[in-house]
């Protein structure tokens, strides 16, 4: 094996670069990974233009699949070879939230491409707590889009949602495109996507979306409300946008839960008239933080393989652009400007 590899590293905020690094070696609970495709995530762009991350310099990426290239020495459930996907959160595996399998509320957990190195390289070194196996029917560039995918269905999950119910998701990136094929998934009878980009909204449409909601050109409130009469009774937020969460209070049904999924990077102030209705309608408002991949109560990412594997969740029509490492640079620019439509971003680096 060649002892150089590419790899995307951030020097500082807005510093991308591709570079020569050295292969890293898997330790004795890890694996060496060959990177098939590593997707872009929606907080990259504002990690790597803006934010940081916690170290410098880091190889970013941590929606990736790839295969095992060397495992090491007390790693018992994979070989060389094995076509894999990777959770990105890694749990220190002794608080209490890890005891219970609730490894997304880990209290002291590190993260690929923000707290480690990540997987916008040829090769990347995963403990074996975070592999799990791609079955033969997902390829590489689905198995990449398996965290977006768990995290919409950790977010349903969270919904409390009925076979019948109606549903609507707020913002349709990658996540609430997931969002709306698991509310058909589950028997939602009415799925409404609202998001501002009509390109959105159309791959909305191609996988299962009922109603189409452009929220530049028609209020989604009236609309949802005209529509079924009393709102919808599962809210999935997912834009993290103040608007938006604020509309989610309104078009809810009465009992309605709403899931506040989408980050938010802005103060949310609520009008008396809204938290009246949050009060009045007896909403159930609930926070979903990432995914669960532990085997108890719901493994949510081998569910999500589970359905990939059986043609039910649809990861093909997301996907908008492939770009080699050595555009990432200029790929990112181009992302944080806005100006071209994005959706579903992969690199492909073998």
């Amino acid at each position: 094996m060649a002892q150089k590899m590419k790899a995307v590293r951030l020097h500082a905020p807005g510093d991308l670069r591709v570079e020569e690094v050295e292969i890293p070696a898997p330790g004795d609970n890890q694996v060496l990974v060959k990177v098939r495709a590593v997707g872009v995530c929606g907080s990259d762009p504002g990690r790597v233009m803006k934010k940081g991350t916690y170290s410098y310099p880091t190889i970013i990426g941590h929606e990736f699949a790839g295969e095992i290239a060397e495992v090491g020495d007390k790693v018992k459930g994979f070989k060389s070879g094995d076509r894999v996907t990777v959770a990105p959160l890694i749990p220190c595996g002794t608080c209490d939230y890890c005891k219970t399998g609730k490894y997304n509320l880990c209290d002291n957990y590190s993260y690929y491409g923000s707290r480690t190195d990540g997987a916008m390289a040829e090769y990347v070194v995963v403990e074996e707590c975070d592999l799990l196996k791609l079955p033969d029917q997902v390829d590489f560039e689905s198995g990449a889009c398996t965290d977006p995918a768990s995290i919409a269905l950790h977010a349903m999950l969270k919904s409390g949602m009925k076979v019948g119910d109606n549903v609507a998701v707020l913002g349709v990136g990658p996540i609430g495109l997931f969002a709306v094929q698991w509310a058909k998934i589950m028997g939602a009878k009415t799925v409404f996507a609202v998001d501002i980009m009509d390109e959105k909204l159309r791959v909305a449409e191609e996988v299962g979306a009922d109603y189409l909601v452009n929220a530049k050109n028609t209020d989604p409130v009236k609309f949802i409300l005209d529509k079924t009469g009393r709102g919808v009774q599962r809210v999935i937020e997912l834009a993290g946008s103040k608007i938006t969460q604020e509309q989610s209070i309104r078009l809810a049904d009465k009992e309605g839960t709403i899931v506040f999924c989408g980050i938010s990077y802005d103060d949310l102030v609520i009008p008396a008239s809204t938290l009246d209705a949050l009060l009045r309608k007896e909403v159930r408002l609930v926070g979903a933080w990432n995914s669960v991949f532990s085997p108890l109560p719901v493994n949510e990412w081998e569910l999500s393989l589970h359905f990939m594997a059986r043609g039910g969740l649809r990861c093909k029509p997301l996907i908008s652009h492939r770009f080699s490492l050595d555009e990432a640079p200029e790929v990112f620019q181009r992302i944080w400007a806005r100006s071209e439509f994005f959706n579903k971003v992969l690199f492909i680096p073998n």
